[in-house]
Order: C-alpha cells, then structure tokens, then sequence
C-alpha cells in the first residue's frame, strides 16, 4: 500500500533507494499548476517590477503612504485568489497541493521583497489557523485572509529567544473572569506586522513549559506596534515589533491545545523552509536571466562577453545547481502530497494528514532550504559581477535583488541551525524511535567497499554516477556511526563535526534526485533530446562538485575526532568510497553555458 512505501518516508533517502519512477518532476506540472505559476510571474511583473525595477525604484514601507501602496498590491493579489491558494475551497481559497504552492512560491520571487509579504500572507500567517483552527476559528478569519481583507503575521521570535523558540518569556494567565488570555511580553522581526489584521502569537500560559498559539487581532486592548525596522533588505515587506501589555485575547482565541504551540511553530517552519527554498531558487533563475541578456548583449574587445570562458564558467555553474536544487525542491513538496494522500486514505483527518505530512519530511526541508538560500545569494553575486559596474548600479535592479536574497539564510531557521537539524531528526529516527534502519544501512559498507576494488569495474557513466551517490551516502553513514562511536553523547557538542556531516547528507539528496530526474527523462518518449543532453551534463557538473566538496567535509570531520592509525585508517576508507570522478568540468560548463546563451533563458 502507499502508507508501506518507504519512499514516502522522511530520511528514507540515506538508507535506500528510490526508482526514477516514482520521483516527481517539474515537467509533469498540470495545465492548471503551469497557468497558476504563469499568473504569479505575470502579476508580479506587472505590479512590482514594470512600476519600481524598470523605473530604478524600489518597493519601500518607510510610511503610511508606502504601506499602502503595499496593501492596495496585496488586496489585487487577493482578488486574482493568491492570498488563499493553502486555505479550503469553503473558507473562500482554492486549496491547491503542497507541490503547486511550492511552484507559486518560486514564481513570487519576481516580485521581490514582496514575496516575503504574500509569502507570510498564505504561509506562516494563515496555516496555524488551516491546520490547527477549530470550525469557527476558520469560518470567523480565513476568508478575510484569502481576499486579504485581512493581513496576516506571525509572531515567534524574542529578543532573547530566536532559534531557541521555547525558551520566549512572552507570558498568558486567564483573567479573573475566566473569559480572556491576558498576554504580556514583546516580538520582534514580525513581518507584515506593521500592517496585518491578525496575528498567531505564541507564549506560555502561566508556568507551562512549552508554548501556547493564540490568534490575536490588531485592535485587541493591551497590543500595540512597534516602529518599522531599518534593513538591509526586503524593504517592500513590513517588520515590526510588537508589545503585549495585559492584552485581553478572548478564551475562544487559543489556538490548537494548550502547550502544542512549540509543535505547532515547527510544523509551520518545516513547511515554510521548503517554499522558502523555491523561492530562493526562483531568485536565482531571474538573476541567471538577466545576466545571460546583458552578457549577450555587451561588447568588449568588439565581442559579446557572454563568448568569455571567464563568463561561461559562471552562467554554466549557476545553472547546474539550479537544475539539482529545484528538482529536489519538487521532490521534497511531493514527497509530502503524497504522504499526505496515503494518510487521509488512512482515515485521518485533512488537517492531521497535512500536519503529519509536512513534519515527516522535516530533514529534507532543512536540506532544500539551506541548498537554496545558499544558490540565490551566489547565483545574484556572480549576476551582478558579470553586470560589472552597471551591476552596482540601481538602475539594473540587481542590488536590490542581491540584498532581498540575504535573508534567506536567516529565516525560517538560519542555515547554521537548519544544517545542526537534518542530522539531528535523522539521527534520531535511526537511534531513538528506531523509524530508519541506519545500522543495517551501514552494514552494506564492506559490500561497496570491495566492490571500488575491483580493477575491471565499470567505466559507464551511468554506472558511476550511481557509484558516486553511493559513495556519498555511505560516507555520511560511515563517519556518523565512527563519530558516534568515539565521541558517545558527546558528539551532540560537536556541531562543526555535525555540519560536516550535514553537507555531505545535503549532497547524497540533491545529488541522487538530479541523477534520478536525468534518468526518469531518459525514459520518457517526448523528452526533448537538446534538453536532455545539457541535463545529463549538468548531473555530471554538479556530482563532481558534490564530490569534491563532500570529501573535503569527510576529511576535515576525520581529521576533528581520530588521530594516529585510526585516523588513517578512517581516511583510506573515504578515499575508496569517495574516489575522483573523472570528467573534464571547463568543458561541461562551457556546453551548458552555451546552450543557455543561445535560449537565451533557463529553460530546464
């Protein structure tokens, strides 16, 4: 059956294998998922970049006036049905799979640092309320949300209390008439918070040890807000903090059970990381755009640059992550339709279902969140160096995309924690609830072992690659369990050994699903043959990177708890399962930038 398939198991990937087959790609996108993106590219060019990009203006909310602006855009968005595209058909949205809100919000990143207010508004500010919201609570604010009558935020973070959520100091004690929560405390780097209607708001009740969720309105007795904060980016997008003093929030307002906030705040993250992601790499494909147009179009030395291999070198590395961090962006968003699909035809209800769905694939949130926060934030760098000085200049726009790009490695969980967390769930899947067979997994370590001995292995590619991907996950699962071994419990205090174990996992899963979407387009009869042939070297591109950077991360983890014989040993080993593949990488960057200057655009 579907729930027994273990392909639809969060961490699975380390452990097993997953046919072509069953590996979801962007190519197999509806007609209505295709016209939904299409519409929010389109809206966001004619709102966001014809009026402020073209004209070297940038989308501001430093006063009344720029904040209206921002919600009279917001209100249009809810009038083409954007603001509701995760809220239910009878609460007035349109309820699409996670995989078509994960495609939305890659198209939204054409918009700028708006994304991050329609992003809040159909993410973080309104699925507590989807997911965990009785029947009145969904009736009485959904639909206002899905037409953006109503704005919403969400309010976790603290002063004091960032990554470490549960130990925020914002308190609920119930009045002596028993009818209202009084909050007391502060939020801070609130987004749409200067202007939102409705706001999720965590805090304990009374001495509780973990957090409470309520839903708290902007004209509650007792909250106020705070002035708009002085970024460095995503100027477009309200961020404020806000004050509780003795704010009366009625009893009827407590979200979800009392202490299932902390479950609840990461529930909503883990989905947030993955759209986060995609939009991260939706930044990157604009960047990459641009920077193709203005190569082909600017002339030194009476040649167009975009013919320099200097130049190539970065459109074709640029593009090759693309290529691997979006097809497991859309591995990851149907990793969880489907097990999504497998729990509700179990007799789970649709709110569980989801929460269940997004929490089982926590560790490849964490991976696709990281991966691409880190892609745009180089794909806009390496854009605006081949823009040379007119890429300083803010008539291109690319400064403004540059510093919109920089948050994505802090929301949602910074990158440092979001690395720390992959292994961690993992770790304990294998270890504590037993859910991944990671011991037996290891025991197949000998077997590839011998077989990297033998003198008349296969040459093929394929037969590589596929050695390759193996490599890394047995690297991850070799120095893990050495490093466990060695370092008992304290091995949790280790966190640069564990962030070196984190880019080798995040490796095994981008890696293994760009081979995998080659080898599915292999099979299909309509692929596009010109397509394909750059797609194959771009798998090849980035396993040899992934290697390489693998490798680096395996030694330097070996080098950080063995010493003498035994770190020698634990070295050889690496080596083996990690040998060098053997390719010609400038001309593999060369032919995938080529192909991308003559389209023009990223077109796979």
């Amino acid at each position: 059956t579907q729930l027994k398939n273990p392909t639809i198991k969060g961490g699975y990937f380390i452990i097993g294998d997953t046919p072509p087959e069953e590996l979801f790609i962007a190519e197999e996108f509806d007609e209505e998922a295709i016209m939904m993106g299409d519409t929010v590219r389109e809206f966001c060019v004619k709102e966001i970049q014809e009026p402020f990009f073209k004209c070297g203006k940038e989308l501001v909310v430093t006063n009344e006036a720029d904040k209206a602006e921002v919600l009279a855009i917001l209100k249009r968005a809810g009038d083409l049905g954007l603001c509701g595209v995760s809220i239910s058909e009878e609460n007035g949205g349109m309820d699409l799979d996670f995989k078509t809100n994960t495609l939305i919000s890659s198209k939204l990143s054409y918009g700028f640092s708006f994304a991050t207010t329609l992003g809040a508004q159909t993410s973080i500010g309104c699925l507590p309320i989807v997911y965990y919201g009785n029947e009145e609570q969904k009736q009485k604010y959904l639909p206002k949300i899905a037409s953006a009558e109503y704005v919403a935020a969400y309010a976790l973070t603290e002063p004091n209390a960032g990554s470490d959520a549960n130990s925020g100091k914002t308190n609920a004690r119930l009045s002596e008439d028993g009818k209202y929560y009084l909050i007391n405390g502060q939020k801070i780097w609130i987004t749409n918070g200067g202007f939102a209607d409705v706001y999720i708001v965590f805090a304990k009740i009374d001495t509780d040890e973990k957090l409470s969720a309520f839903i708290v309105e902007r004209t509650f007795e007792g909250f106020s807000v705070g002035a708009e904060e002085k970024k460095f980016g995503i100027k477009g997008s309200s961020t404020v903090q806000i004050f509780f003093d003795n704010c009366k929030v009625p009893v009827e307002n407590l979200l979800g059970e009392r202490q299932g906030g902390f479950k609840m705040a990461l529930t909503i993250l883990n989905g947030g990381r993955i759209k986060a992601g995609a939009g991260a790499i939706g930044g990157a494909i604009n960047g990459l755009d641009r920077a193709v147009q203005y190569a082909k179009e600017r002339k030194q030395f009476k040649v167009p640059i975009s013919s320099f291999g200097a130049i190539q070198y970065k459109i074709g590395d640029i593009a090759m992550r693309i290529f691997a961090n979006q097809a497991a962006c859309f591995r990851t968003a149907d990793l969880i339709d489907k097990k999504y699909n497998s729990l509700r035809s179990s007799g789970l209800s649709d709110g569980s279902a989801k929460i269940k769905a997004i929490s089982e694939f926590a560790i490849e949130a964490s991976i696709v969140k990281v991966k691409g926060s880190e892609l745009v934030c180089y794909a806009l760098d390496e854009a605006m160096q081949i823009h040379g000085g007119m890429g300083y200049s803010s008539e291109t726009g690319l400064g403004m995309g540059y510093r919109d790009a920089r948050i994505t490695k802090i929301y949602e969980g910074t990158n440092d924690i979001n690395a720390l967390l992959a292994v961690a769930e993992l770790s304990k899947r294998g270890i504590l609830t037993k859910e991944l067979d990671l011991v037996g997994a290891g025991k197949k370590i000998p077997t590839f072992l011998l077989s990297q001995i033998n003198p008349f292995r296969s040459k093929s590619n394929d037969k590589e690659q596929d050695r390759i991907v193996k490599g890394l996950k047995y690297s991850f699962l070799y120095i893990s369990g050495m490093a466990g071994k060695k370092l008992k419990k304290k091995l949790i205090d280790e966190q640069e050994i564990i962030l070196n174990l984190s880019t080798i996992l995040q490796e095994a899963y981008v890696g293994e699903t760009a081979l995998l979407k080659v080898q599915k387009l292999r099979g299909l009869p309509d692929s596009d043959k010109n397509k394909l042939a750059i797609q194959k070297q771009m798998v090849q591109l980035y396993l040899y990177e992934a290697l390489e950077k693998s490798k680096k991360a395996a030694l330097e983890a070996i080098a950080s708890f063995s010493t003498g014989s035994e770190k020698w040993r634990h070295i050889k080993i690496i080596n083996r399962m990690l040998k060098p593949y053997d390719i010609n990488p400038k001309t593999l960057r060369r032919n995938i930038a080529q192909a991308l200057i003559e389209s023009g655009e990223y077109v796979y």
